[in-house]
């Protein structure tokens, strides 16, 4: 089938908050939602559920649970069973029942840094605090690519006795880093040994590019998967944010009841329209899928092309997944918070790195998940803003 990336469509009479956030006259790269159209299947199962009339509470939702398991098996070759699957509003609101529900007041909640910002909020919405681990960013070979990496040693030494839960973002956003199974494996290991509860964000475990397979961290032994709240949803998968639907993987029954109790009260259900939308998503939109994530390979490289060839004093990574990349600023001679610049003389909006916490001072997070001519338009009028910037 035939799918169209390439056509814009107008977003800014529809409510949308990336879109109107901003002046009218600036391109809005910050959030991380696409500017494409849902799935057909996806838009198709919404408008029957629509015109059904009643929107009642929702009731079962076997079907889609057991599509959740067979995902897990096809994509991973990880077997889940449906009563690990808990289905809640959002990634978000699961990172914060996890720290509500294995954290205590003045713990602490380990997560490396930069990340994103809602990492760093939800341990202190529960009277925690959070213990920042920087990544390791440093240029390959000397080019303009920024590689990242992990510092062991002190991701062990930031361990208390205070510490009880490890945040990880994987892929990770902002950096667009899919983690090795050997990094992954180091870094379960050191959880296992200080008896750490792992909340693993995985929600850009499908944006997958050059053929790149995700590893779920619980998927790598039975040792982690008894350690490990694994969050997932179809939202920037499919596109499909604002229909606030996601699920947890907890197969420890013990770790899942503690869940479930955290959520007693504060936590809503599953909307039906999220559970539409989802359910079509995963069974019927893979064909969807599979183009996507060829256009967003070539907006990536287009991407860094460019960086390259005009744009040398910025350094970017090269994400394995997402469609997020990291930019590095702090040669360019901006004077100054690098997002006021783009936004002010660019006319360009993309994500203060600082508010990515240690080591986002800076950088910028550039969202490439749009039609290729905003996309372009987007780094020339950054090309046309730093121009400024050099001498007659």
């Amino acid at each position: 089938m035939k799918f169209d990336f390439d056509t814009p469509i107008e977003r800014r009479t529809s409510g949308a908050s990336k879109w109107t956030k901003y002046g009218e006259d600036v391109l809005p790269m910050w959030v991380a939602d696409m500017d494409f159209r849902s799935p057909e299947p996806v838009v198709k199962a919404l408008r029957e559920r629509i015109e059904h009339g009643v929107f009642g509470y929702g009731a079962s939702t076997s079907e889609l649970v057991e599509a959740l398991c067979q995902r897990m098996q096809r994509m991973y070759r990880w077997q889940v069973s449906p009563d690990q699957i808990v289905l809640i509003p959002g990634v978000t609101s699961g990172l914060n029942v996890a720290c509500r529900a294995f954290g205590k007041p003045g713990g602490a909640a380990l997560m490396l840094t930069p990340i994103y910002p809602p990492f760093l909020s939800a341990p202190g919405n529960h009277a925690m605090s959070a213990t920042t681990v920087p990544l390791i960013l440093r240029r390959a070979d000397g080019n303009q690519i920024i590689e990242s990496a992990i510092d062991f040693d002190a991701f062990e030494r930031a361990i208390t006795p205070q510490s009880t839960i490890f945040l990880l973002c994987h892929p990770h956003n902002p950096t667009g880093h899919e983690y090795t199974r050997a990094e992954l494996l180091r870094l379960g290991e050191i959880c296992l040994k200080h008896n750490l509860i792992i909340a693993s964000d995985e929600i850009h475990c499908e944006l997958m590019l050059d053929g790149n397979r995700h590893v779920p961290i619980a998927s790598l032994s039975p040792e982690l998967a008894e350690r490990t709240i694994t969050l997932m949803a179809p939202s920037k998968t499919f596109n499909l944010p604002g229909l606030g639907f996601g699920f947890a993987i907890v197969q420890n029954p013990q770790l899942r009841e503690q869940m479930n109790k955290a959520s007693m009260g504060i936590v809503p259900h599953n909307n039906v329209l999220g559970i539409t939308a989802a359910l079509a998503a995963y069974r019927d939109g893979d064909d969807w899928l599979q183009a996507l994530l060829a256009y967003l390979t070539v907006n990536r490289d287009m991407l860094v092309d460019y960086i390259h060839e005009y744009l040398s004093m910025v350094t970017t990574t090269v994400p394995q997944g997402t469609y997020l990349a990291w930019l590095d600023c702090r040669a360019a001679g901006i004077q100054g918070n690098p997002f006021e610049f783009c936004l002010v003389n660019a006319r360009v909006a993309c994500v203060d790195g600082a508010t990515f916490g240690p080591g986002g001072e800076g950088f910028l997070r550039f969202n490439f998940g749009c039609p290729r001519t905003q996309l372009m338009q987007a780094l020339a009028q950054i090309k046309d803003a730093l121009r400024q910037l050099q001498p007659a």
